[in-house]
């Protein structure tokens, strides 16, 4: 592939990379509501690309359960029923604990280091909105699954880890996260010791006890503008504030 179209793909892919982070976060933290229509033209404006770049989001988006794809190109904010959720986590729990049983024992000083720091993130999070609390502990399962190193398990893990999320973000019960945060202690310290067994059994009662935390009454829907919605979002994003995860290695 010539240089100057390897350049332009790396650049559409930047951008579709940078509107799925924006959309990700005003979904789950509940700016953006069930149902909230999500336009090409509009997000094409907010965010300075064409409406073929906010297509591609989109469609990554609704790859990962957060929004919905429906006739004549209308994307909607997903609206998750809690059988689905309850199969999501399911099948979370599976994935995760294969993601824990290929990592213990194995992680090097850095990632252990990068994995406190991000659950030292979560603690400071502490006494804000659910929603946030909700979306870090999300992007610390997602860095596990990162740490891996196989494409395939950060895809899927992704995938189901952000339905999963949507689901908490709309439903769960007002609860302390100092549960979750001494959970994923608990975890770092079985990976750092390489107790596979053990951080498997972990990672099955913390993520089912994060699923008996979910299904109550959905939060009421505020009629607001995508545009005035999304503003903050596209700034944090613009800024390079939002959490970045590692790019997996590709395999030789």
């Amino acid at each position: 592939m010539p240089a100057r179209a390897s350049s332009k793909t790396s650049e559409s892919s930047d951008k579709v990379s940078v509107i799925c982070r924006a959309l990700r976060r005003a979904i789950i933290e509940q700016a953006l509501e069930p149902g909230a229509k999500l336009p090409e033209d509009a997000l094409g404006e907010r965010f300075g690309v064409s409406r073929t770049i906010a297509r591609h989001a989109l469609g990554q988006l609704a790859a990962e359960g957060l929004v919905e794809l429906r006739r004549n190109r209308i994307a909607v904010v997903a609206t998750p029923s809690w059988q689905e959720a309850r199969d999501a986590f399911d099948i979370r729990i599976e994935l995760e604990r294969l993601v824990v049983r290929q990592l213990a024992g194995k992680l090097t000083k850095a990632q252990i280091a990068e994995l406190n720091a991000h659950v030292d993130a979560e603690d400071r999070a502490r006494g804000g909105t659910d929603a946030v609390s909700i979306r870090l502990a999300t992007e610390f399962h997602i860095l596990l699954a990162h740490m891996t190193n196989s494409p395939i398990l950060v895809r899927y893990v992704s995938e189901v880890a952000y339905r999963c999320c949507l689901t908490l973000s709309l439903y769960s019960r007002p609860h302390s996260t100092e549960c979750a945060i001494n959970e994923h202690r608990a975890l770092i310290s079985a990976l750092a010791k390489g107790d596979a067994a053990k951080v498997m059994e972990l990672m099955h009662h913390h993520l089912d006890s994060v699923a008996n935390r979910a299904l109550v009454a959905p939060t009421p829907q505020r009629g607001r503008d995508l545009l005035d919605i999304l503003a903050p979002y596209a700034d944090e994003v613009a800024s390079d504030r939002v959490v970045k995860l590692p790019k997996v290695a590709r395999r030789s």
